[in-house]
């Protein structure tokens, strides 16, 4: 599903206008960035957790040449269902 479909299928189940209903996942996704940004994970009930991440920096090897680097550290973007998400694709799977 890409970001069309959701919201033509959001503004069928919501009753509102495709543009009005544009602007309210723009909205939200741009609050969920903004708290991300701000080193806050962002927490929907009953869907899951987004949340930054900091890797720490780590020395790998090239495999061709053998020779070492320091590889920076990094954040990255992480995203942890909840058990209510999980039950209800695993139980989607069953039938």
């Amino acid at each position: 599903m890409n970001t069309d479909d959701f919201i033509s299928s959001l503004s069928e189940k919501t009753g509102r206008d495709v543009d009005d209903t544009a602007r309210l996942v723009s909205s939200l996704t741009d609050i969920i960035v903004g708290g991300m940004q701000d080193g806050k994970a962002v927490s929907l009930q009953g869907f899951g957790i987004f949340e930054v991440k900091k890797r720490p920096e780590k020395i790998v090897a090239n495999p061709t040449t053998g020779k070492r680097i320091l590889y920076p550290p990094k954040l990255v973007i992480g995203f942890r269902p909840s058990s209510l998400l999980k039950e209800k694709i695993n139980s989607t799977e069953k039938n």
